[in-house]
This record gives C-alpha cells, structure tokens and sequence, in this order.
C-alpha cells in the first residue's frame, strides 16, 4: 500500500536507470511464482554480477512497494509478493488450484487471516522461484517468527542463504500524515492525496469529475490501529533478523530517489 503521488515520482527514477536495467524487469514474468507449479517463466532471468536474495518489511505507508520496484531494476531479481500470488489465484479456476491455494482463497473469503502453516505450503510450491538463478525479493512473508523459522528451514533444504532483510522505518505520525491525506474517487476509484498528488479542484476527480472521498482505512485513527498491530506483530521479527546479522534497517524519510541511495549503500556493505 501506498501514496500514489510517491509512486508517480519514482518513475522518474526508474526511467533514468539504464536501459539493460528497466529490460531485465519487464523480463520478470513471475508466471512461476504467480502460477506455482504449473507457471513457468517465459524468459530466463539475466546473469547477475551477483545475485542477491533479500526480504523486505515495511508497514502500510512507508513506500515498501516503490522501493521494492526500484530495486528488482536494479538488482534484477524477482518481487515475490505472496499478495500478488492470493490476488491472481482468484483468477483461476478451481482445477488450476493447489491445495494450499484453495485453502487460504476458503481463508479470505471467510474473512479470517491465512494459516501460517498455509501460507508455507504456498511458497514451498514455488520452491524453485527461490532457486532462481536471478535472485529473488520476498515481499509480504514471512511475517511472524513461526514463518520466518519456516523460511529458513527452507531455503536450507534448497541450499539458498538470505543476503538481508530490509526493513523500512519511518515515524509513526508520519506514516498517518501520508495515509490520510488520501481521498478515492466515488466514480472511478482513482487515489490522490491532499500533498503529495492533489486534484485540480479540491474534492473533485481529475478523470471523471466525480467526489472525493476519505475511505474509514485512511481515517487517522484507523491507521494508528493498524499501525500499532503491525509494530506487535513485527517488533518479534526484526528481533529474529537481528540475532542472525542479517536485518538493516532504512529510513523511509524523504523522496523515493533518496530512500533508494539509502539502500543501495546498505546493501553494498553486506
């Protein structure tokens, strides 16, 4: 989740990378990771000078998901989203489901969060994405310590070693002030935000001329509900990391561009 308006000013960047860099991720289909074993790739990934396995952890906000596009560019690894593979599963058809698909989409549908166990059995499918001769970023799991032990286990069976595990930190009250500037579009849902993206006129959609609107998520009470469960769930996690040398933790603070600086030179000294 995040700022549209923060989005839109990293495509500067990305476009600025060179070209072999934009290339290799347009290269990176993800059928396999989207698909599970059935899926497979339609393009191998291009030779890394050295290939790096990383997970990512960031709250709702802090612009996780532009960073995480900047660096598959660079990088030229694959983003393993665990919520892009829920949201296409919902796309195929009942015989295209693994068991541990099915059973987390029966998950969602009621309304309850997806097992650990589950969500496990979902990677472990795609054992071979975390094989990947391009690398890989881990986006969305794991997101407890019964998750990440899981993930280690795994990668050792694989005989696969993290390189990092990036967090991306940023105040609090930062984190409100970004999300709820957002108003949506009652029309055609289109996302602005107060500062970062503003509408021409105030409360009205550029495209279709409709109302903005505040949803209750980007209500500043809402978000520090959810900000304070994210900090419980995931204070546990850094911890596991850090024990292990492997956590680096990056001030979400400023543009996109700068985030990113930051993160290349952490990540060259690992």
């Amino acid at each position: 989740m995040r700022v549209r308006g923060v989005a839109r000013k990293s495509g500067a960047l990305f476009r600025a990378f060179p070209q072999h860099m934009a290339k290799t991720a347009e290269k990176n289909d993800r059928q396999a990771w989207l698909r599970g074993p059935r899926g497979s790739c339609s393009l191998p990934p291009a030779k890394q000078e050295r290939v790096r396995r990383l997970v990512l952890l960031g709250a709702p906000g802090v612009g996780k998901g532009t960073q995480a596009e900047l660096l598959c560019g660079s990088l030229g690894t694959c983003q393993l989203s665990t919520g892009d593979v829920f949201r296409a599963a919902k796309a195929l058809t009942p015989d295209e489901l693994s068991p541990a698909l099915k059973a987390a989409l029966d998950c969602m549908r009621r309304g309850e969060l997806v097992p650990d166990d589950t969500v496990l059995a979902m990677v472990s499918e795609r054992a071979g994405c975390l094989r990947c001769g391009g690398g890989f970023l881990l986006d969305g799991f794991p997101r407890t310590v019964p998750q990440a032990e899981a993930l280690e286990r795994l990668l050792e069976k694989e005989g696969v070693k993290l390189d990092a595990v990036v967090s991306y930190e940023l105040p609090i009250e930062q984190v409100v002030a970004r999300l709820s500037g957002r108003r949506t579009c009652g029309g055609c849902k289109t996302v602005f935000h107060v500062d970062a993206r503003p509408p021409k006129r105030a409360g009205i959609c550029d495209h279709c001329g409709a109302n903005l609107y505040q949803r209750e998520d980007d209500r500043a009470e809402s978000i520090r509900v959810r900000m304070a469960a994210y900090v419980t769930s995931t204070a546990p996690l850094q911890e596991f990391y850090r024990r292990r040398g492997l956590l680096i933790s990056i001030s979400a603070e400023g543009t996109p561009e700068t985030i990113f600086g930051r993160t290349m030179d952490a990540l060259g000294k690992c």
